[in-house]
């Protein structure tokens, strides 16, 4: 007997498959301004980072840039605290940290980093206000587009393009002066006097500002950025989401206002397409979840809006869970959520404790390659070591050299070395013994420097002391 619930291929007509286009064009998005609660919360977390990255070169810490990573002498310099090469595991374990805050806050409440302080939405919106400005609203840009070239078209477009160019200089500048200080690569950029290379990044960053927030926009939340690709795996049936009720919502249909909608069979939703209109990304949220939706609630103003217009409740779309929208609770204290803040909180622990008992001293020890000891002219034997001291402190000290782990051992050279704040320096000593007080050809030995005006200031290097064999 032939199964009824089998297609047979064969029998469908080709229109009715749907075509897909992998090279299909893009279609430019025109946002419609709205305004509302979670477009003021935007601007009240968007504003202070803006403001914390172009004010931050010029703020001075001592006589230095608070915040300045100075990669040709490989120093980072983070307000109080400068970091250095033997430190990149602490700015890796703080990357780490980073990493797992996002997906813990990402498990909570879906992709609020990408809706509200993301660098790509918070520069986009800068150059979609700069675009409102100058060529008017979300209307007025289609009709701009669709019309001849004229005078004023002209002058809108060059307007915002203009915009758009000072606004990616000054990001730019900013960036390279996290790198290079501030206060010589602006008059050195004004005077055309800059080097090669700040030049070279300077222009990168420009160019990378202009094009990632003035044309590509969505294109990196929706094609790019790959934390829209695996945002989903991090979410559970508990995770806040900007949603559509559609129990609420449909049928959906246009009414007039104070018309009884339900004798209609109509749901709340009046089909205005206001939250397709405001999307950044142009999606219909109305379609459910989606990747390219990255949590900004435009979507949620621009339906309460209507909603208070309607005078219907507000809500039709919020941030909500799926529980939620299935008729049950969210559960806020869930396993998943208790181990992301444990585990999180034990590493903000450890890289805290790191940070504030860090020693800022480090030595290192290396014999002398060329030869293994050198025989004095009393028969001593003599052992050669260069040491590389790193004063990582902003203060001057004095450091003092001892060494540990030989009887009667001699030291010849300097013991005492005074070291400016930031200083590296290397020095060379010898170390003398008898023969007859050694019973092996190789000895460990430790060397030992201390600051003698801080004695927590202090660390230690092995090395060994070679002799002939007997």
């Amino acid at each position: 007997m032939q199964d009824s619930n089998k297609i047979d291929v064969k029998q469908i007509e080709p229109s009715e498959f749907g075509e897909l286009d992998l090279y299909q064009q893009r279609e430019k998005i025109y946002t419609r301004k709205i305004k509302g609660f979670y477009q003021r919360i935007r601007v009240y977390t968007g504003w202070p980072l803006l403001l914390a990255y172009f004010l931050l070169p010029w703020v001075n810490w001592g006589d230095r840039q608070a915040i300045l990573f100075d990669l040709p002498a490989r120093k980072f310099h983070i307000l109080g605290l400068t970091l250095w090469p033997q430190d990149f595991p602490l700015l890796a374990f703080l990357l780490i940290i980073a990493a797992f805050a996002l997906f813990a806050i990402t498990v909570f409440a879906g992709r609020v980093w990408c809706g509200y302080t993301c660098p790509q939405t918070v520069w986009t919106s800068i150059f979609m206000w700069i675009e409102q400005r100058t060529e008017g609203s979300r209307n007025q840009r289609i009709k701009l587009d669709k019309a001849p070239w004229t005078t004023e078209k002209f002058l809108r477009k060059f307007s915002k393009y203009c915009g758009w160019m000072i606004v990616s200089l000054i990001t730019g500048i900013t960036f390279v002066a996290y790198f290079y200080p501030v206060r010589q690569l602006v008059p050195e950029l004004l005077t055309f006097s800059t080097g090669f290379w700040q030049w070279s990044w300077t222009l990168f960053f420009t160019l990378a500002t202009y094009i990632n927030a003035g044309w590509l926009r969505e294109q990196v939340c929706t094609h790019i950025c790959p934390y829209a690709r695996f945002q989903s795996v991090m979410f559970d049936q508990d995770t806040l989401i900007v949603s559509y009720d559609p129990k609420r919502g449909e049928a959906r249909g246009s009414r007039k206002r104070g018309a009884d909608y339900k004798a209609q069979g109509l749901g709340d939703c009046i089909d205005c397409e206001l939250c397709v209109q405001v999307c950044p990304t142009g999606i219909d949220i109305r379609d459910g979840l989606q990747y390219e939706c990255i949590g900004c609630a435009l979507c949620i103003d621009a339906c309460n809006s209507v909603m208070d217009k309607m005078e219907y409740p507000r809500g039709l779309i919020s941030y909500t869970s799926e529980h939620q929208l299935e008729g049950g609770t969210t559960d806020w204290v869930r396993p998943r959520m208790i181990g992301y803040v444990v585990v999180l909180s034990l590493m903000l622990g450890v890289f805290s404790y790191t940070i504030f008992s860090r020693i800022p001293l480090e030595l290192s020890v290396s014999r002398d390659r060329n030869q293994l000891y050198v025989t004095s002219g009393q028969g001593d034997i003599d052992n050669i070591y260069t040491l590389n001291i790193a004063n990582m402190d902003e203060q001057m000290h004095e450091f003092e050299v001892n060494v540990s782990g030989l009887d009667n051992v001699e030291l010849i050279g300097e013991r005492s070395y005074t070291l400016n704040g930031g200083e590296v320096r290397e020095i060379s000593l010898r170390l003398r013994m008898p023969p007859e007080t050694l019973s092996k050809p190789s000895t460990p030995v430790e060397f030992e420097i201390y600051a003698t005006d801080d004695d927590s200031i202090r660390a230690t290097s092995e090395s060994r002391f070679m002799m002939p064999f007997k």
